[in-house]
């Protein structure tokens, strides 16, 4: 049983250092820059950490990028305030991201697809459905050989890990816009839900995150931690990334 709440732990941490750090701040907001070897270092560690549900890092990028432009009206691809629930909010945004992946929606303002990191060789592999459906049955048979048959209700957790990436986004997108406190005053509804988000990476900073949407550091009052921050800086003073300091008001 142990191995297998250790194996969910790292799948969930692992996966969620790949979104927060290479699709969000790396993708999306370019708040840091890295040379070609290392972009395709954490492109293939995405595709390996997410496995099932992976994200493919441009359509990721040009839907936050609108999240941030339309936060929380209409147009905002996964807020909250528009869906009953967390299912109909993220099944709304499955759409949306399936027609920008798929480059069928023709809609896309061009202000979106500037600088947008692209490998068509991880990208078409990811989204396969083979890949999907061979990362799905890698977890399930590693399942089969660690649950004990006292222990069948860890099989509750197999859904979770394949779609990880999407029940992440959920969480996140739902409870960051809904629930907690606000520093700021950013005429939407994000919210800081933790004080401490060690559960998300830092990522149910939202409150901040809108404020300041250049900035690598989530966290924004001294009571505040983003565990994503010191994991950044460490990898600027190895030199794997450079920091960009933008203003702050350029969300990208």
């Amino acid at each position: 049983m142990t191995i297998i709440l250790v194996f969910f732990v790292l799948h969930w941490y692992l996966s969620l250092f790949s979104q927060t750090f290479f699709l969000h701040r790396y993708s999306a907001h370019g708040m840091f820059k890295m040379n070609k070897f290392w972009e395709k270092f954490f492109y293939a560690f995405l595709y390996i950490t997410q496995g099932s549900s992976y994200l493919q890092p441009r359509a990721y990028a040009v839907l936050h990028r609108m999240h941030h432009m339309y936060s929380d009206t209409e147009k905002d691809p996964h807020s909250p305030h528009y869906s009953n629930n967390a299912f109909q909010m993220m099944w709304k945004t499955k759409d949306i991201y399936s027609g920008i992946a798929k480059k069928t929606n023709t809609t896309i303002e061009e202000k979106f697809l500037k600088n947008l990191p692209e490998w068509k060789l991880i990208d078409n592999m990811g989204d396969h459905w083979y890949s999907r459906v061979a990362w799905g049955t890698a977890y399930v048979l590693f399942y089969i050989a660690f649950v004990p048959a006292s222990a069948w209700y860890l099989y509750l957790l197999l859904p979770i890990h394949f779609l990880m990436g999407p029940v992440h986004g959920a969480i996140v997108n739902w409870f960051g816009h809904k629930m907690g406190y606000a520093n700021w005053d950013n005429k939407d509804k994000s919210k800081n839900t933790l004080v401490m988000d060690i559960l998300l990476g830092g990522e149910l900073f939202q409150n901040n995150h809108h404020k300041y949407a250049a900035r690598a550091n989530f966290a924004s009052k001294w009571y505040e931690l983003d565990p994503t921050w010191p994991v950044i800086k460490l990898l600027s003073w190895l030199r794997i990334v450079k920091l960009s300091y933008k203003p702050d008001s350029t969300p990208f």
